[in-house]
């Protein structure tokens, strides 16, 4: 698949998201293609969306996949809304070699992982 989630970006990686909130159960459930062609990683989480519950549950499901801190992980744009804009702080290099391998095993099994 040519098309990603996921952009280097200054001091980071920029990932496209759509978010289901109050879902059955948290995690990555792959991806899926927007209207527009572009491709967005789909993440569920339990947490309602209110004060900013579902966004930090966001967060925590991205950071305990992809084992990284909480604290790397900014919402760019879409607070309140289901399609968000997440910006990774690290290496650029390192974290698309991470996530675009991260891909490549499987994504969005995570909530059948242990």
């Amino acid at each position: 698949m040519s098309a990603s989630p996921f952009a280097a970006v200054a001091e980071g990686v920029r990932l496209r998201l759509k978010v289901t909130p109050r879902a059955r159960r948290e995690g990555i459930e792959g991806l899926v293609t927007e209207a527009d062609g572009s491709v967005s990683l789909k993440v569920a989480v339990t947490a309602a969306p209110e004060d900013g519950r579902a966004n930090a549950a966001v967060i925590a499901v991205l950071a305990r996949e992809w084992r990284l801190p909480k604290s790397t992980f900014s919402v760019l744009a879409g607070a309140s809304a289901r399609r968000k804009t997440v910006w990774v702080a690290g290496k650029p290099e390192a974290l698309m070699a991470k996530l675009t391998r991260w891909l490549g095993e499987g994504a969005g099994n995570s909530s059948q992982r242990g």
